[in-house]
Order: C-alpha cells, then sequence, then structure tokens
C-alpha cells in the first residue's frame, strides 16, 4: 500500500489536472520543507512519473503509458471511491481469491486488488484464464451495496456496461456485450466479468467483481485463436493498460452510482445499446439442457428472453451462451 506522504503528493497533482503546481502547495499539503518536496519530487520521477519542472512557477506531473505499478494506478484513479484503495500485486493465483480474503479483512467499498500475471485466473464455470504477464488488465473490484440478495446478478450488467464504455473511450473500438458478462469485438472475446458474493441470512456483506481483459497479448493458445482477441491486436497498436484502468473505474462509478440512486432501469436501457443485436440466433446450455432460439431481449431483472422455433419463451437465469 502506498504511504500517506506518498497518496497525499499523487492527490495534490491529481487535483491540479496537469496545471503547475507550486512547490509552497505541495510543501503546506504534506507539511515539509520546500527541500523534502524536490526529494519527493525526485522520487515520483523515480517511480516513471514525467515531470515537468518551472522555476518560479512549479511542478507538474504526467503518468507513464507503459508502467503498471500501484502508483500509477492510484494516480489514474480520478473517481471518489473505486480505486481509492488499492492492492497492487506483480503475480498472484487470482485477484478474485486475495478480494475475498480482503473482504474477510475490512476492505472498504470500492477497493481494487489489481495483478501484473495470474497463475490460476478464473472466468464463469471455474474456466481457466489465461492472465499472461505485463499484457491484461486482471482484477477484482470490491463493492458494499444495501441491496437484497436478487439484485446482485444486475452488477454484472454495471461492470460489463462500463468497461465496454471504457474500451470505446480509450481505445475508439466498438465492444459489444454478449450475455450476461462477455465482451467481444468482431465476434471475438476480449472480455469476461465474473461476479461473486458474500452474503449470510439473506445480507449481503460484499459483491466482488472480477474483470479479466486481453490488451496487449499479440497470440493466443491454439484452442483459442478462432475464439479470442486482444485491444492491441484490433487496433494495430499497444493499448496503454494505465489509461484504460483509469477509464474503467470512472465508468464503474458512474454507473454503480447510477444504479443506486435510480436502480436497474437505466442501466438496462444503456446495457441494451451495446448488447449484441437482439434477434441473433443463440444456443444456451443450461443445467434442464440446450435451448435454441432468437434472443428477444432482457427482463428488468436481466433475466434473459429466448423465443425457440416454436415460439415458446424461455426466461434463462444462467447458461453458457453461444451464438447460432
Amino acid at each position: 500500500m502506498l504511504s500517506s506522504n506518498r497518496r497525499k503528493l499523487l492527490d495534490v497533482f491529481r487535483a491540479a489536472d496537469g496545471k503547475l503546481v507550486s512547490g509552497q502547495e505541495i510543501a503546506d499539503a504534506l507539511e515539509c520543507s520546500r527541500t523534502a518536496v524536490w526529494k519527493h519530487i525526485e522520487e515520483l520521477k523515480k517511480a516513471g512519473f514525467e515531470i515537468e519542472a518551472k522555476r518560479g512557477s512549479g511542478y507538474s506531473i504526467q503518468p507513464s503509458e507503459e508502467l503498471f505499478t500501484e502508483e500509477m494506478l492510484y494516480f489514474r484513479a480520478k473517481t471518489e471511491f473505486i480505486g481509492q484503495q488499492v492492492a497492487f500485486y506483480k503475480e498472484v493465483a487470482s485477484t478474485q481469491i486475495i478480494a475475498h480474503q480482503l473482504v474477510g479483512e475490512g476492505a472498504v467499498d470500492g477497493t481494487v486488488v489489481i495483478a501484473d500475471q495470474q497463475t490460476a485466473g478464473k472466468g464463469r464455470l471455474a474456466r481457466p484464464w489465461d492472465s499472461q504477464k505485463g499484457t491484461g488488465i486482471w482484477m477484482s473490484t470490491i463493492l458494499r451495496p444495501n441491496i437484497p440478495m436478487q439484485q446482485v446478478p444486475q452488477l454484472t450488467f454495471i461492470a460489463s456496461l462500463a468497461v465496454a464504455e471504457a474500451i470505446d473511450n480509450v481505445t475508439g473500438l466498438d465492444a459489444q456485450i454478449k450475455w450476461p458478462n462477455d465482451l467481444y469485438i468482431d465476434k471475438r472475446k476480449v472480455c469476461g466479468v465474473l461476479t461473486e458474493m458474500q452474503a449470510e441470512a439473506e445480507r449481503v456483506h460484499a459483491i466482488i467483481i472480477g474483470t479479466g481483459i486481453n490488451v496487449n497479448q499479440l497470440e493466443f493458445p491454439e484452442e483459442l485463436r478462432d475464439k479470442a482477441t486482444s485491444l492491441a491486436i484490433l487496433a494495430g497498436k499497444t493499448i496503454s493498460r494505465g489509461a484504460l484502468y483509469g477509464e474503467i473505474v470512472v465508468q464503474l462509478e458512474k454507473y454503480y452510482q447510477l444504479f443506486l440512486d435510480q436502480g436497474f432501469a437505466p442501466i438496462k436501457l444503456l446495457w441494451e445499446a451495446r448488447a449484441i443485436p437482439f434477434q441473433e440466433k443463440i444456443v444456451a446450455k443450461t443445467l434442464q439442457g440446450e435451448i435454441r432460439g432468437t434472443v428477444k431481449g432482457i427482463s428488468d431483472e436481466g433475466v434473459l428472453i429466448v423465443r425457440d422455433a416454436v415460439g415458446v419463451e424461455h426466461a434463462i437465469f444462467s447458461a453458457d451462451i453461444s451464438l447460432g
């Protein structure tokens, strides 16, 4: 975790939004001498920040586009609470596992667990998720909403909507959402969202939203090459993971707050606008069997509605979906 002084220093520059900050302002914020300010600035330079210094005017900083560190991610999170506490790891088995542990230790609402590499990442149905070092965004966000248990699945829609918009804003690529939690571009998967919760006696203690995004991978295992792709492959250039992360937490906080203020209805409309077009033919593999049909939409609770070949409509709460 970042030291208190480092957080205060980054807060000063983040609030300045690229404008010059005087040495005296920094000294006042950190309650230190002007000489100590210079030392703090040198430490930021060593941490990879680009420093602009003008005699008599002050300093400004910009984050590195390449470096993916706790300091860079904290500075990128221009939010009120999501990402204001960040636990960064170079390597973990799974950020979801760490997040579950942190919930038990009292982690606050909006805490983000993020890693440069996962060795045992997982998606829905406990499927392994390829999490190569230095290539993607592997993160878990801890949320503590006061909502009934039946509303928890709606957080998946919020997260997939937020990530889709962030990808669009940073890369210009049009990500579409395949119900309920996968993001596709050009019919290949770039992101998965996994929502888990901790609860007892019908009381939700925390919701953990796991997000895995293929950002800069250039190669995939043979069995995935026809199914998965990355943002770098699609954009034809390297994507800044830090910039994308910063936009994700901004969009996630925005839509999460909208959900808390106005319920699921506005989220549903926005999600549908980014969904793989309805009327698509799909195959839904459920525990009860296989359903083939045409997607008619989602209910007000987020349940998928599929009409089969004889006109019967099926409400699908959980399934493995493939395009027919």
